[in-house]
């Protein structure tokens, strides 16, 4: 145990933002560069190392917290490091982007506010990096099996980096012109910027892993021709197809799914424009969505200098404590403020688009809306809540249905679906096809990046037996694993 009276003697303390008015000028990570470090220690000795660490549970990656945390305390940053990659592939991804639902499940959170975990966790890897404890993991021989992973986000790089790892030689298709998948288009600057990617492909390069950009499998390659090359496959493919919203107006310009405007400000900060085809600037921006990929939108819109930010959730306001129906130490709905809501905006709950107005020129200028309520379980219109609200720039923000299928990808390998419309797979993340495997998104349907990288490490242990009859990888879940996950 790190510090036994350490939870009595220190309250919790989080990151350091940079102050909102220095930080819309950039586009930067908004926390404080090195501010983490002096408090690490004495936020990880508020771990009680329990008998029963529900952390571990609370992650999909069955991260070994209370070990990392214990390191921490004790400033050994190698060991905690090693610990820290024992069951993850990228903390630093994990320690900007996840949610944490391990901090929901920490013990300590039942009557006080939980251990930082997130924190120490991303200043682990950090100071690995500084100090050079980060280094390429070269097989010491191949098994001269071949594997193609398709997609390149957190489920194909971890499948990837275990496969290879293994002595396989692993190639990985992306349909983008930079690896990365979500994490480089989908997620902005300002959240995780992009160095931190860039250092893991070359890392991973170095360990042998092969990368081919710009190829979409099912248009540019067929399925079936990519089959008959590689020994297995794994398709890491994420949920891409966006829910749209069928109202009214649709059609007018400047009405775009979230996942056509946040990659454009992403290609200004790799340098392939020098403004974004699609911006906020001087405009009343509605984003229709209240989860991350919304509160996305909202931090660019902020950034690109909206005169009016207005986001829409059809859901009530969550509570701030949880409910009755989420216990600990499950992972509770609760009202969240992220970096992007201090930064400014409007946060509107209970209601519906009703449909889009424009002006002569088929540009959209007016948002229709009402309120709504539950009556007998269903969102129903309440009457006379009738209201439009300026809109110069709408974003779908309101979530993924599966994966892509217009470019033949499940048709050409012969994928059955689950009843979701995700690829069906079985305990070892096989497909119905011999040699095929799924992972992340495209079978688990959207969701975390910690569920991405557990179901990449685990497809990548299904793909090593089938190639060698045995595996010493690790399989962290199971695809009908849910974890502590409501």
């Amino acid at each position: 145990m790190a510090d036994p009276k350490g939870f009595l003697n220190h309250g919790r303390e989080v990151a350091k933002s940079r102050p909102v008015d220095v930080r819309l000028k950039d586009w930067n990570e908004v926390y404080v560069p090195g501010s983490l470090l002096p408090i690490i220690s004495k936020q990880a000795s508020r771990c009680m190392d329990c008998g029963i660490p529900f952390c571990h549970n609370g992650c999909p990656l069955g991260n070994l917290i209370p070990e990392w945390n214990d390191f921490a305390y004790r400033e050994d940053w190698s060991a905690a490091q090693e610990r820290l990659h024992a069951t993850n592939n990228f903390p630093e991804f994990t320690g900007r982007l996840c949610p944490a639902p391990c901090e929901s499940a920490c013990v300590l959170g039942i009557n006080q506010p939980a251990v930082t975990i997130k924190n120490v966790e991303v200043s682990i890897i950090d100071k690995a990096w500084e100090t050079g404890d980060v280094a390429p993991q070269a097989p010491e021989r191949l098994s001269g099996k071949t594997v193609a992973v398709i997609g390149s986000g957190p489920a194909g790089l971890a499948a990837a980096q275990q496969l290879t790892r293994a002595g396989h030689t692993v190639a990985v298709y992306e349909r983008a012109d930079r690896i990365g998948g979500l994490l480089r288009y989908g997620i902005p600057e300002f959240k995780m910027e992009k160095r931190h990617i860039n250092r893991r492909i070359e890392q991973m390069r170095a360990e042998g892993t092969r990368f081919r950009t710009g190829i979409e499998i099912g248009r540019d390659l067929k399925a079936t021709d990519l089959k008959k090359r590689y020994d297995a496959v794994v398709i890491a493919a994420g949920a891409t197809t966006a829910r749209d919203l069928p109202v009214p107006g649709r059609e007018l310009k400047g009405v775009h799914q979230a996942m056509e405007y946040l990659p454009l400000a992403n290609k200004v900060q790799e340098g392939d424009f020098v403004a974004p085809p699609i911006t906020a600037e001087g405009k009343h921006v509605v984003v229709i969505g209240g989860g991350d990929t919304g509160a996305d939108c909202v931090g660019t819109a902020h950034r690109q200098g909206a005169a009016s930010v207005t986001q829409l959730e059809i859901m009530p306001r969550p509570g701030e404590e949880r409910n009755p129906g989420q216990p600990w130490p499950t992972f509770p709905m609760l009202y969240k403020v992220t970096s992007a809501h201090e930064e400014g905006g409007e946060r509107v709950y209970s209601v519906s688009t009703t449909h889009f107005e424009g002006d002569e020129d088929g540009n959209v200028q007016w948002l229709h809306l009402t309120e709504v309520e539950f009556v007998e379980g269903r969102l129903t219109p309440k009457p006379g809540t009738e209201r439009k609200i300026p809109a110069q720039l709408v974003t779908l923000a309101m979530g993924f249905t599966g994966t892509d299928r217009e470019n033949g990808l499940v048709e050409q390998f012969g994928l059955e679906l689950d009843e979701r419309g995700n690829v069906a797979r079985d305990a070892d993340f096989a497909t119905n096809v011999p040699g095929v495997y799924v992972a992340g998104d495209a079978g688990r349907g959207q969701s975390l990046i910690v569920w991405a990288i557990a179901e990449g490490r685990s497809a990548a242990r299904g793909v090593d037996r089938f190639l060698t009859g045995a595996s010493d990888l690790p399989a962290p879940i199971r695809p009908t694993d849910r974890s502590l996950m409501v």
